[in-house]
C-alpha cells in the first residue's frame, strides 16, 4: 500500500470507530503530514504523521518500524498497521530513499529559478521638516540579499561618517528591500546621488531625487487661480469706479441745465 492510500484506509478505520461509538453524525477532521527535509549537511529526515480533530493521532517511527499512538483513538489503527511488516519496511524505504530522491530532483529543477537574480527598483524620496531635508534611497523587490548602497556628493563618494547605515528587510515573497538616508542642506538635493550595486544589475545604478510633476502641477494651478482672482478683482473694481464716474457726470449736466 503506497503513501497515498494510507489516509483513505485510516479514514475508513476512523469511520468504523465512530460508528461503534455512536459519533458518526458528528463532523471530524483528518490531517496528514508526509515528506522529508534536507539538513545543512545534506542528510535527510523523513516524517509521516496523522492528526485527527486538531490533535496528534499517529506517527510512523522508521527506526522501529512501528506507529506511535498519540491518543487512545489511534490504538486500533496502530495495532492493525503494525501487523504488516512488509508495508512498514516499504514506508521506511519511501522516507529514507524515495522521498529524498524526489526532493533532490525538485531542488535541481528549481535551482536556476531560485538563483536567478532579480534587480532592485530604486527610488529617491525627500522629506522636509522645519529646518532639515532628508533624502531616502530605497531599493525594492530584489534578490539575492547582498546589495551595496551609498551616497555620492557631486558624483564623488561621501565619507562613511556622514551617512547613516543601511537597513535591509525581507519581503514575504522571498525578495528584499533596503534603504539608506541622508540629511542635506535645503536647496542642495540635486548635488546628491544614490549609487546601487547588485548582482541583478549589469552596472551600478544611479538615482537622484526629482521633484514630483504632480507637485509642480498643483503649484502652477494654485498660482494660476490666484492670478485669475486678482485680475477679476481689479476688473470688478474698475467697473464699479467707472459706473460711479458716469453717474456723477450725468448729475453734473443735469444741474447745469437747471441753471440755464
Amino acid at each position: 500500500m503506497g503513501p497515498r492510500a494510507r489516509p483513505a484506509l485510516l479514514l475508513l478505520m476512523l469511520l468504523q470507530t465512530a460508528v461503534l461509538q455512536g459519533r458518526l453524525l458528528q463532523s471530524h477532521t483528518l490531517q496528514v503530514i508526509l515528506g522529508c527535509k534536507m539538513q545543512e549537511d545534506n542528510s535527510t529526515e523523513g516524517f509521516w504523521k496523522y492528526g485527527y480533530d486538531g490533535q496528534d493521532h499517529l506517527e510512523f517511527c522508521p527506526d522501529t518500524l512501528d506507529w506511535r499512538a498519540a491518543e487512545p483513538r489511534a490504538w486500533p489503527t496502530k495495532l492493525e498497521w503494525e501487523r504488516h511488516k512488509i508495508r512498514a519496511r516499504q514506508n521506511r524505504a519511501y522516507l529514507e530513499r524515495d522521498c529524498p530522491a524526489q526532493l533532490q530532483q525538485l531542488l535541481e529543477l528549481g535551482r536556476g529559478v531560485f538563483d536567478w537574480p532579480v534587480p532592485p527598483l530604486v527610488k529617491v524620496t525627500h522629506h522636509v521638516t522645519s529646518s532639515v531635508t532628508t533624502l531616502r534611497c530605497r531599493a525594492l523587490n530584489y534578490y539575492p540579499q547582498n546589495i551595496t548602497m551609498k551616497w555620492l556628493k557631486d558624483r564623488q563618494p561621501m565619507d562613511a561618517k556622514e551617512v547613516e547605515p543601511k537597513d535591509v528587510l525581507p519581503n514575504g515573497d522571498g525578495t528584499y528591500q533596503g534603504w539608506i538616508t541622508l540629511t542635506v542642506p535645503p536647496g542642495e538635493e540635486q548635488r546628491y546621488t544614490c549609487q546601487v550595486e547588485h548582482p541583478g544589475l549589469d552596472q551600478p545604478l544611479l538615482a537622484i531625487w526629482e521633484p514630483s510633476p504632480s507637485g509642480t502641477l498643483v503649484i502652477g494651478v494654485i498660482s494660476g487661480i490666484a492670478v485669475f482672482v486678482i485680475i477679476l478683482f481689479i476688473g470688478i473694481l474698475f467697473i464699479i469706479l467707472r459706473k460711479r464716474q458716469t453717474s456723477r457726470g450725468v448729475m453734473g449736466h443735469y444741474v447745469l441745465a437747471e441753471r440755464e
